[in-house]
């Protein structure tokens, strides 16, 4: 193994060489690979904000378990169904209590420029927090005041104004269907591909905002597990128990189904992931001319070493060297115009587009392999080259 390590290091670097002699190729070379790494990036980080400003308010949910009508396909369209399926799960062993929760979409005025921008309205019954967002359970006794909602302040748009007048204690009116409502306070939530941004309010005022809406026709029913019951046996027997009208699912389940929905309800999760692919591909075809357009340049020189008594293994190894040199820089610019274009689109879109790590790992091994295969491609020619035909 020393030995293995001192050879490599006395190694004469022969592919960085043949990449720095020809600067203009290299910087070519360099910026292809980048926009293939900022394709690829842009794809998954747009589709990973997809999943998560659309499960945001499900993993913030403090219940165990969830009711959902089985016609329910998301979040916001999860139409309704009777009340008493919250009654009768109680009934099932190892079910604490239930509860009540309301969505509907509304098109409501901005308080300023009173223009109309679609937000979904949450109602919650005060007495029990549903959701695990401390500014709104700290404001629970607010929203039972009549007509008055709280907003969220990571709503899409421009609400600079209006968020910094709440923050400073005071109070904004705004209409929905003509009817006045008094916006008190603030928290965050989020944007998503579905709406610009959530309103939370009590389920008493809900109903007052929706008429149409009767309070025995729930959109999500919240179920909270006795301590020390297994969540997964109890969702099982509200299945085996409850009528064919709901279905249960745990919290995670709940994110699970929202998910799935993105990826075969919508061509959405479809349509980034081809994109994805053609980002790879695109990188490939870059890195295989770059490599291919080299080795036609220098294949008088490979064929002297293999004269010499160079075995193609050698040969092999310095285009590997190059490929894996250009995946190397290449990787860097990508990286750090993603995260401009990140925190662009959190500042202009509102959502919550970030670098982590696995993906930094991922696409920088999705780089290293399709500069490895667009190597080895290019290299057909080299390993069937014959000296006497070359010279």
């Amino acid at each position: 193994m020393i030995k293995f390590l001192k050879s490599f290091r006395d190694r004469t670097p022969l592919g960085w060489i043949q990449l720095r002699h020809d600067k203009t190729r290299l910087l070519v070379s360099i910026g292809g690979i980048a926009f293939a790494d900022l394709l690829i990036f842009m794809q998954l980080g747009i589709l990973n904000g997809l999943y998560d400003s659309n499960t945001m308010l499900h993993r913030k949910l403090q219940a165990d378990a969830v009711l959902v009508s089985t016609q329910a396909r998301q979040f916001t369209n999860l139409l309704t169904f009777p009340r008493r399926r919250l009654l009768q799960a109680e009934d099932v062993p190892g079910v604490a209590f239930t509860d009540a929760l309301y969505t509907n979409f509304v098109d409501w005025k901005h308080p300023e420029t009173q223009r109309k921008t679609s937000m979904l309205v949450v109602g919650i019954r005060p007495e029990t927090p549903a959701f695990d967002l401390p500014e709104v359970n700290q404001q629970l006794d607010t929203i039972k005041l009549p007509d008055t909602v709280l907003f969220d302040r990571a709503t899409r748009g421009n609400y600079q104004q209006v968020i910094q007048a709440i923050a400073q204690g005071q109070t904004l009116t705004t209409e929905i269907d003509r009817r006045t409502i008094t916006i008190s306070g603030l928290f965050e939530a989020g944007a998503s591909f579905s709406t610009d941004g959530v309103l939370m309010t009590s389920d008493q005022n809900f109903l007052r905002l929706f008429p149409q809406r009767e309070a025995g026709q729930v959109s999500l029913g919240l179920v909270y597990v006795q301590p020390e019951q297994d969540v997964e046996k109890v969702v099982e027997a509200l299945n085996a128990y409850l009528p064919e009208d709901v279905r249960a699912m745990t919290r995670q389940g709940f994110v699970d189904f929202e998910i799935a929905y993105i990826n075969e309800g919508q061509p959405l999760g479809f349509v980034f992931g081809l994109a994805t692919a053609l980002g790879a591909i695109v990188g490939v075809v870059i890195v295989y001319q770059i490599l291919s357009t080299d080795v036609n340049d220098h294949l008088a020189e490979y064929a002297t070493f293999k004269a010499m008594g160079y075995r193609d293994a050698y040969l092999l190894g310095i285009v590997f060297e190059e490929a894996v040199i250009l995946a190397t820089i290449g990787f860097v610019p990508g990286v750090l115009v993603s995260l401009g274009l990140y925190a662009a689109l959190r500042q202009i879109a509102a959502l919550p587009i970030y670098m982590s790590l696995l993906r930094l790992v991922g696409v920088f091994m999705l780089t290293l392999g399709m500069c490895c295969l667009s190597g080895g491609i290019a290299t057909r020619k080299l390993r069937s080259a014959d000296p006497a035909d070359i010279f």
